[in-house]
């Protein structure tokens, strides 16, 4: 499904050349909060973090 979408978006910037301004202005946009690509950053390692313990009775 990512590819699709990724395939979407490259074949409207190749077709719209002016989609390319409106993209990487949105992209910037997006980086320069840290807060979001902090969260987006766990979001995607959190899978992949191993348990560390957990409460015994």
């Amino acid at each position: 499904m990512k590819f699709l979408l990724l395939g979407a978006l490259l074949a409207l910037i190749l077709t719209i050349p002016s989609l390319f301004a409106v993209v990487v202005t949105v992209a910037t946009a997006l980086v320069s909060q840290p807060l979001l690509v902090a969260f987006v950053l766990g979001a995607v390692a959190r899978p992949y973090l191993p348990v560390v313990g957990r409460w015994t009775r």
